[in-house]
């Protein structure tokens, strides 16, 4: 345990890092984040046809209201956080791979619609949308990792051949 903790760490210091840098900014975060953007507008037009997209804000040009997506709004801090852990954890690769990408879609599965839902709760209510973003939805983002990670783990095949 204290191997795959030290190693978590280590690798949660070094993406963390990484993603401050210019390069991961400007190649991977801002295009990641207008993506998302986009992706939470498409999907808000199916029932509301006046979203509009501007780059990371989504916007009701009738009311002139609308969020932006920043940094620890876009998913990447989430899917970093399980990528360590997944990572660090002992597992054969195929199964490290597998887990990451069902564990991103979940992730960002669930950001979708925490980022429409504020959309929306900033519309109608400011004290909501303000106590929805600040606790609720870190709160459930960070949860998801956790639940994501710990079925990977628990659907791993056992390592002790007694067990299996």
């Amino acid at each position: 345990m204290g191997k795959f903790l030290l190693l978590f760490l280590l690798i949660l210091s070094v993406l963390f890092t990484g993603e401050l840098t210019p390069p991961v900014q400007q190649w991977i975060v801002v295009p990641w984040t207008e993506g998302l953007a986009r992706i939470c507008v498409g999907l808000a037009q199916v029932l509301d046809r006046q979203v509009v997209v501007q780059g990371i804000a989504i916007i009701n040009p009738v009311s002139g209201i609308g969020v932006e997506v920043q940094a620890g709004c876009n998913g990447i801090e989430a899917a970093i956080v399980l990528l360590a852990a997944v990572l660090a954890f002992p597992a054969p690769w195929r199964y490290k791979l597998a887990g990451l990408a069902a564990g991103l879609v979940a992730i960002q599965g669930l950001n979708v619609i925490r980022v429409i839902s504020l959309f929306y709760l900033g519309q109608w209510n400011r004290t909501l949308f303000d106590w929805a973003h600040l606790y609720l939805w870190q709160a459930l983002i960070m949860l998801d990792v956790l639940v994501v990670w710990l079925i990977w783990v628990r659907a791993l095949p056992s390592r002790n051949p007694a067990h299996a």
